[in-house]
């Protein structure tokens, strides 16, 4: 293209946005602003979006040119193409944002938990109670692995690696543990 031709307005506003990105142009950006502002709120308004969103979203959008300048490929798409784009994700989220229902305050499910009555917690600590003792009971391997798979949340792969014990025997101590605690706290078989 020689000197004398006029740029089209593909060509134009691609320039605008790439000396925005280069350079930070101000008077790029405002007749970017000036030109496709208008336009992207008449294409909100006409998708029933209310006015006072679609300014948001017109702002927002311009904001993300802005940011986004150096990001744009004129071999990807128009610049128009581009900015609509924009704008379409902008109105996705801010209408997202205004569509989020707000939380319920007085659903039971929001409220918490009151604290259980004291039989409750006398009744969990007996249990506690009786569980500590019949761990305590079990041979010191078979303890040692029901620790570390249920307390310390490990793997079996894990505690056999750190015990330096076949898998399988690090399976067996779980399940002779749990048959002889299911025993002792009444559990039966």
């Amino acid at each position: 293209m020689s000197e004398g031709t006029a740029k089209t307005p593909l060509e134009f506003h691609a320039s605008l946005v790439k000396a925005i990105a280069e350079t930070g142009d101000r008077a790029a950006f405002e007749t970017l602003y000036r030109y496709f502002g208008p336009r992207v709120k008449a294409v909100a308004l006409r998708q029933g979006t209310d006015p006072g969103l679609a300014e948001e979203i017109v702002q927002e959008t311009m904001v993300n040119l802005w940011r986004k300048a150096a990001l744009f490929d004129p071999a990807k798409a128009a610049v128009s193409t581009w900015v609509f784009t924009i704008a379409r994700n902008v109105r996705v989220d801010l209408l997202r944002k205004t569509l989020r229902p707000e939380p319920d305050m007085t659903d039971p499910s929001m409220t918490p938990e009151g604290e259980p009555p004291p039989s409750e917690i006398v009744s969990r600590a007996e249990e506690a109670g009786r569980l500590h003792q019949a761990l305590s009971r079990l041979p010191a391997e078979q303890r040692l692995v029901l620790e570390q798979a249920f307390l310390e949340e490990k793997p079996h792969t894990e505690i056999a690696t750190d015990l330096d014990l076949p898998l399988g025997t690090v399976k067996s101590r779980i399940r002779l543990a749990f048959r002889r605690m299911r025993a002792e706290l009444g559990g039966g078989e």
